[in-house]
């Protein structure tokens, strides 16, 4: 993707946030019918070192398992906070109106290759992490042992594990950094009235450039 530095993201821990917090991702591969995009929610696991691994899982319906190669190179997208601002936001704009409307947003590109994993017990693993993860702020978490067993296990029938062993993460968080501070708090300002808290908070949270 365009990447001018004043929007680039090197830290790895911030790469690692909008993907945990942003888990429906999309899956881009190249097939034998042309470009396929599948949304998923992925599970990003470090705990082996280098860029990572997502864990995935699609229904055994879906032809994607099976027309993927093992190995090939795919692109996971992951869509942090994002909007419009308006340039009625900024304070410059009422002394030269010099100043356009923009689209803010984060999204993190992570690149590599994808492996099919159609075993009962990797599914299993899968589920049961992204259960635990996305479970975690219920008051009365559900876990996998509250069903059946036989119920349970004729579900992990219908879908397919996918692995993608990843080489590379990239963010790109576009947050007005090029601004002068006062049209900077003045596009904060509207994103608040406007009700977008999360793409308010992330832009005050992330230092101008010089």
């Amino acid at each position: 993707m365009y990447l001018p530095t004043q929007f680039t993201e090197p830290r790895t821990e911030e790469l690692h946030r909008i993907v945990r917090d942003n888990a429906l991702g999309m899956l881009v591969t190249h097939t034998a019918s042309g470009l396929e995009a599948n949304h998923l929610p992925f599970l990003l696991d470090t705990s082996g070192g280098g860029a990572g691994v997502l864990v995935a899982h699609v229904a055994r319906a879906n032809p994607l398992w099976q027309e993927v190669r093992d190995g090939e190179q795919v692109l996971v997208v992951f869509r942090g906070v994002q909007g419009y601002i308006s340039p009625n936001w900024y304070p410059g704009k009422q002394e030269t109106h010099r100043r356009v409307p923009t689209w803010n947003y984060e999204v993190v590109h992570a690149h590599g290759t994808i492996h099919v994993r159609d075993d009962e017990k990797f599914v299993r693993g899968v589920v049961g992490r992204l259960t635990r993860q996305h479970e975690a702020d219920q008051p009365l978490p559900w876990k996998m042992g509250d069903a059946p067993s036989d119920y349970m296990a004729q579900q992990l029938q219908h879908i397919v594990g996918i692995e993608i062993r990843l080489s590379k993460l990239e963010c790109k968080r576009k947050l007005n950094q090029h601004h002068q501070v006062q049209d900077r708090e003045g596009a904060i300002r509207g994103l608040e009235s406007v009700g977008n808290h999360g793409l308010a908070q992330a832009m005050h949270h992330t230092a101008p450039q010089p």
